[in-house]
């Protein structure tokens, strides 16, 4: 570190020193969670802040038996520990499943006390702990029990998506997509593996690139979250970002496929109607109960408003220079999920071991780091009907931090269904793969 460079620094952390105590002090939401859901949630007007508050509970994983709760009618079991930051699990055609270990690369450079305090609460959540930079498979044994565990695919850069293709596996790094050539059984991959296309990697305010195939198995379909909260780094190093991009699977060219979309994490085709779905995590700062996260249908060519605008058409007044001719394009969101709760992982679920959960979507919510109380923590079940969503979230899982909220447990991320039926949840703060299933009678 040069002599500028250490100067800078020093006088962030002083600024970040004098502004911390102030981190935790801001208003309390006056809003439930429950009350922002669904297709037409109640929206404050925004406020501003010197710092946002601030509210992460300390970092304290699962002890000894201690497991989430789950909802009447289910069980869940630990399938495997000692991870590091699972993120995203796919179940392969021999049920064996692949758990993708990555975290941010920390390349978004620390320019403001802001980002500094941020960094540092969110990180004593852990949160913010080392990636695995890899993918690793888990094989059931015989009897029960945590799964073997091998590992896979090695020296991955942040990867985040993962999908299978017939004999193609893709892996969505934070810059590129690889591709490797599956072969049944291995417990190593035997493939070096070729980048099939780049995927926007400047600055990496938002570093996770979700993923999912189109059900023919013809293009790719990844989330690229913005590089800011609404474009104070400016719109250049937006470019291909706050949008979901359609990727050839066999040439790797793209194109943007709908925009305006601050932070695509999770992308699945609903089942009755075959549309793409989104999950998104929209934009902090102006309060604690704006802006909802929400669920929504991805429409060819669609924009949903960042930075402009948000929830269709409220306009941003921080965002220079204003577009009011985006803002009248604002596509509104289907569904809301409630204000911070950092929806990352989606699935809708089809199987038959979980019958009260046939006709919806699974979503986990990572849990915020702005808002008191907390919101998130738990994977919700939204009820569908006719290919929309037809009600109320309910719980699933919970249980994922203290009920004082100063400790955290974990923290869900990426859901799949095993061939089973059961539910798979990625927990990259306790470092455990989760499964759900039917209660034993």
């Amino acid at each position: 570190m040069n002599k500028h460079e250490h100067t800078r620094r020093h006088g962030l952390v002083l600024a970040a020193a004098s502004l911390l105590a102030l981190a935790g002090c801001g208003e309390k939401a006056n809003l439930a969670p429950a009350q922002q859901m669904g297709e037409n949630p109640p929206l404050p007007r925004p406020k501003a802040y010197l710092l946002p508050p601030m509210k992460v509970p300390d970092f304290a994983g699962w002890q000894g038996d201690a497991r989430p709760q789950v909802a009447t009618g289910l069980q869940i079991e630990k399938i495997a520990s000692g991870l590091m930051h699972p993120r995203q699990v796919l179940v392969l055609p021999n049920q064996d499943v692949l758990v993708v270990e990555g975290n941010g690369p920390g390349e978004e450079a620390i320019t403001t006390p802001k980002q500094l305090i941020a960094g540092k609460i969110k990180n004593q959540s852990g949160k913010g702990g080392k990636g695995g930079n890899r993918v690793t498979l888990l094989r059931r044994k015989p009897g029960g029990g945590e799964w073997d565990k091998f590992v896979y695919i090695e020296k991955l850069h942040s990867p985040f998506g993962i999908a299978l293709v017939g004999d193609a596996l893709y892996v969505a790094n934070t810059g590129n997509i690889m591709k490797y050539r599956y072969t049944p059984g291995e417990t190593k991959m035997s493939d070096p593996g070729t980048e099939l296309g780049d995927l926007p990697s400047t600055v990496n305010h938002h570093w996770t690139k979700a993923m999912v195939a189109s059900p023919d198995g013809k293009y790719l379909y990844v989330g690229s979250g913005s590089n800011s909260n609404a474009g104070e780094n400016g719109l250049e190093v937006e470019y291909r970002r706050a949008a979901v991009l359609e990727v050839d699977a066999a040439t790797g060219a793209s194109r943007v496929f709908a925009s305006g979309i601050r932070n695509p994490t999770g992308l699945q085709f609903e089942p009755q109607s075959g549309k793409l779905w989104a999950i998104a995590n929209e934009r902090d700062e102006i309060g604690a109960d704006l802006v909802p996260d929400y669920l929504t249908s991805v429409r060819e060519h669609g924009f949903y408003g960042w930075p402009y605008s948000y929830y269709g058409q409220h306009v941003d007044d921080r965002v220079r220079p204003q577009r009011p001719d985006l803002v009248k394009k604002a596509i509104v969101p289907d569904y809301a999920l409630g204000s911070h709760v950092a929806a990352l992982g989606l699935l809708f679920y089809t199987g038959d071991a979980l019958p009260q959960y046939k006709s919806g979507a699974f979503i986990s919510e990572h849990g915020s780091w702005d808002r008191a109380p907390l919101s998130g923590y738990k994977v919700v079940w939204v009820p569908f009907a006719n290919g929309m969503p037809s009600g109320k979230a309910q719980d699933v899982v919970t249980g994922f931090h203290s009920a004082d909220e100063k400790h955290l447990f974990g923290a869900p991320v990426g859901l799949a269904q095993d061939a089973d039926g059961g539910l798979l949840i990625a927990d990259d703060v306790g470092n455990v793969v989760w499964r759900v299933t039917g209660a034993r009678r």
